[in-house]
C-alpha cells in the first residue's frame, strides 16, 4: 500500500503564497493534526545548525509548526541531542546557546528548548528493538518521555551516509551520545596520504585522540570511534571511510536507530521535509557550500521512508547546479548525492522497509 506524501512548492508570488502560509497550509492539508491530543507534550526536533553555518532549517519556518501544534491544544518544545564530535553544541549549555545565537530563541520560535538528552547526553533509555545489529536503542530520554513528536527536517548531502533526511534525523539526532557512537562504531576512516597535507587539523578535531602525525596523518582503528569529525574537517577530503566494508553495516544501524526512536510512539509522529540549500554536506559542520540543486519545495507524510524516497526522487529529477561541489551528473536523473559522496546512500530505504519503518511506495500529493 502506498503511503501519502503531500508536497507545496517554493514559489512565492504573493502574500498568501509565502513560505510561512504554504507551512500552515501544509499542515492543515495533510492533516497533522491526528498525531495531536489535546495536552500533549510535543517534541518538535530540529537541527538547530552548528556555529558558523546558515543553511539549517529557518527558525521562522519553524514557528509556524509550534503555532499550529499550539492550535490544536498541545506543548509544543523544539529539541535536538547532544553531538558526539566536539564543536559547539557538546553539552547543553553549548548547544543552546549555539540555539539561541542561530535564531531558536523563545521570542522567534514561541516555544522553549530542551536538549532530549540532557546535559553530558546522560539522559537516555534503551529501547528494546531486537534487530539484526542493535538488540536496543539509545534514545534521548525527553523524546522518549514526549506523547508526540513532529520532525521538522533540512534534506541535504552527508558524507558518511549520503544523504541526510528524516531517517538520519531520527536515527543519530535521537540518538544519546553512547548511541551515536554505537552507529558510528563501524565505519572508521581512513587516510589517502596523497591527498594529505599534513595540516594537523584532524587531530585537533579528534575528540578521542585517534590521530598521530607520522609523515602523513594516521588513524589508529583501535581507538577511533568513528565520529567521522576528521572526514569533515580535512580541507583535502583527505580522510575517508572505506564504505566497501562498512557503509552497509552503518546504514543498517541508523535504520534500526530511527526504529527506535518512534516505537513508542504508534500514530504520534509526523514528518516534514525542507528541500531548500540542498548542500553537500550536513548540518553538523561549521560552513556550508552553495546548494547543488535549486531549492524545490516542502513535503509533509506520517510515513519517514516515504518522505525521504520522494526527496531524493526530486532531487535526482533537478538540474544540477554545476557552480557546487556537484562534480557531474547534472541531469534530470542522475543521482546527485551518490555523485558528490561515491556512496549508495539509499540503501537505507531498502532496509528501513525490510524492517517495517515504512514503504518506499508513496502518491505524491502536491498542495495548492
Amino acid at each position: 500500500m502506498k503511503s501519502k506524501v503531500y508536497f507545496i512548492n517554493f514559489r512565492s508570488e504573493n502574500k498568501r503564497n509565502n513560505i510561512h502560509n504554504k507551512i500552515q497550509r501544509l499542515f492543515e492539508k495533510a492533516d497533522i493534526k491526528n498525531v495531536l491530543t489535546e495536552g500533549d507534550i510535543t517534541a518538535i526536533k530540529v537541527h538547530f545548525g552548528e556555529k558558523g553555518r546558515h543553511a539549517y532549517l529557518h527558525p521562522t519556518f519553524a514557528r509556524q509548526i509550534v503555532d499550529k501544534t499550539k492550535e490544536y491544544g498541545a506543548q509544543p518544545f523544539l529539541t535536538d541531542t547532544n553531538t558526539l564530535y566536539t564543536g559547539s553544541r557538546t553539552n547543553s549549555v553549548d548547544h543552546i546557546k549555539t540555539a539561541i545565537e542561530n535564531g531558536f530563541a523563545y521570542s522567534v520560535v514561541n516555544a522553549p528548548v530542551i536538549i532530549a538528552d540532557g546535559l553530558y547526553s546522560k539522559n537516555s533509555v534503551d529501547v528494546e528493538i531486537n534487530q539484526k545489529n542493535c538488540k536496543t536503542a539509545k534514545i534521548a530520554g525527553d523524546i522518549y518521555n514526549s506523547n508526540s513528536m513532529i520532525v521538522l527536517s533540512h534534506v541535504k548531502g552527508h558524507g558518511m551516509a549520503g544523504f541526510g533526511g528524516t531517517i538520519k534525523n531520527i536515527a543519530m539526532g535521537c540518538a544519546s551520545a553512547s548511541g551515536k557512537q554505537i552507529q558510528h562504531s563501524d565505519s572508521k576512516p581512513s587516510v589517502i596520504d596523497k591527498k594529505c597535507i599534513s595540516c594537523g587539523i584532524c587531530i585537533e578535531n579528534c575528540p578521542v585522540d585517534a590521530i598521530e602525525m607520522k609523515n602523513k596523518a594516521f588513524i589508529h582503528h583501535d581507538i577511533c570511534i568513528g565520529c567521522g569529525e576528521c572526514t569533515t574537517v580535512c580541507p583535502k577530503r583527505a580522510i575517508e571511510v572505506q564504505w566497501e566494508t562498512d557503509s552497509d553495516v552503518f546504514l543498517e544501524k541508523m535504520a534500526e536507530y530511527a526504529y527506535g526512536a518512534v516505537k513508542n510512539k504508534d500514530g504520534k509522529v509526523a514528518y516534514f521535509n525542507f528541500v531548500m540549500n540542498v548542500t553537500p554536506l550536513c548540518d553538523c559542520v561549521p560552513w556550508n557550500d552553495v546548494p547543488i540543486v535549486n531549492d524545490i519545495g516542502i513535503l509533509a507524510s506520517f510515513d519517514p521512508v516515504a518522505i525521504d524516497k520522494a526527496s531524493v526522487d526530486l532531487i535526482d529529477k533537478a538540474l544540477g547546479n554545476k557552480d557546487s561541489q556537484l562534480p557531474c551528473d547534472h541531469q534530470i536523473g542522475d543521482d546527485k548525492f551518490k555523485s558528490i559522496h561515491k556512496i549508495d546512500g539509499k540503501k537505507i530505504l531498502d532496509y528501513c522497509e525490510e524492517i517495517g519503518l515504512g514503504t518506499k511506495e508513496y502518491d505524491l500529493i502536491e498542495v495548492k
